[in-house]
């Protein structure tokens, strides 16, 4: 198994784990996903580990079972459950408290719902564009109409105050455009993004990147989640495509949906600064942003990085992001 059965990252190696089973029992596993956390037995088949796992999280409650090709701690099962559309709530103070302190040393026990029927959180919209992609970026909203009544564009140019832009499925004013330049931070146009948000949530989106509306319309219920819990971020795998071949560097993942006090850092590769670290984070695996590039972008791209933020380009990924993807 060379990518994980539950978040597909190519990220397994070697554990000194163990979890305790009701009853007593304690089990050693000798391999996790440092990514999402799961588990794993030697010699794990991944299909028949998620079969087992989709019948687990067919009922209301998620049981562990000693004999399971895999173990989950409730934080890492918090993750999983999205990938069936499924939200996991702890079933005692034992459970919230391992929330707040993953990895826990529990087998996980949890309640299980259906993220359709879940409380909602309003989430914005923001893109980062340049002007030239203006009008593809509005001509693409109306498909998120379902899921967002607000929306903040800011492109890449001489400051201008945000002013509201009709579009067909939004309310008079729900869409505003500013502008500022982005004069080589990434981290601060995110974070002049953020402010332009009304709801206490907002996923934000580059020009190249698109997301699914079925996979926005999840996004209200995923944030009610994450304020119950005391989480303030939440990953979304990407899948880059480069000249449209998927590329190896999957889910890639991208904390883009996040409460809207929360600062980016980074004059490149900006990621959310957590106060309390990744556990007041979770991954949601139930879609994917899609990023379009081309090998000649992806070639530049870490070179132009390197230049603005030595050190942090990321010069070894190109390699990566060219090579197909493979399981």
């Amino acid at each position: 198994m060379r990518r994980c059965f539950v978040c597909a990252a190519a990220m397994i190696g070697p554990s000194d784990r163990t979890l305790s089973y009701p009853g007593g029992a304690r089990r050693a596993f000798p391999l996790t996903c440092q990514a999402c956390g799961v588990l794993l037995a030697e010699n794990g088949d991944a299909e028949a580990c998620r079969a087992h796992l989709a019948r687990s999280l067919a009922g209301p409650v998620f049981a562990p079972d000693r004999a399971a090709p895999y173990g989950l701690d409730l934080y890492t099962l918090r993750s999983a459950a999205t990938r069936w559309r499924l939200g996991a709530r702890p079933r005692d103070a034992a459970g919230r408290a391992e929330l707040r302190h993953p990895h826990g040393t529990r087998a996980a026990e949890a309640d299980l719902f259906p993220l359709e029927a879940a409380d909602e959180s309003p989430v914005s919209l923001g893109l980062l564009c340049r002007p030239a992609d203006r009008d593809a970026v509005l001509a693409s909203l109306p498909a998120q109409a379902g899921w967002t009544d607000d929306v903040a564009i800011l492109i890449d140019g001489p400051a201008r105050a945000a002013e509201p832009v009709p579009v067909a499925g939004f309310a008079a004013g729900a869409v505003r455009v500013a502008a500022r330049p982005l004069d080589g931070d990434f981290a601060a146009q995110r974070n002049a993004l953020q402010d332009l948000a009304r709801h206490r949530w907002m996923l934000q989106l580059d020009a190249d990147e698109a997301l699914d509306p079925e996979t926005g319309r999840l996004l209200p219920a995923l944030a009610a989640l994450a304020e119950a819990e005391d989480v303030v971020s939440i990953g979304l795998a990407r899948a880059n495509r480069v000249d449209g071949i998927l590329s190896d560097v999957f889910p890639d993942v991208q904390y883009r949906l996040n409460r809207t006090h929360l600062v980016y850092a980074g004059r490149v590769h900006e990621r959310p600064v957590l106060d309390g670290g990744w556990p007041k984070s979770l991954i949601a695996l139930h879609g994917c942003i899609a990023h379009r590039l081309s090998a000649a972008h992806v070639r530049a791209r870490s070179r132009r990085y390197e230049a603005l933020d030595p050190g942090r380009g990321r010069l070894e990924e190109e390699a990566a992001l060219l090579r197909p993807y493979a399981d």
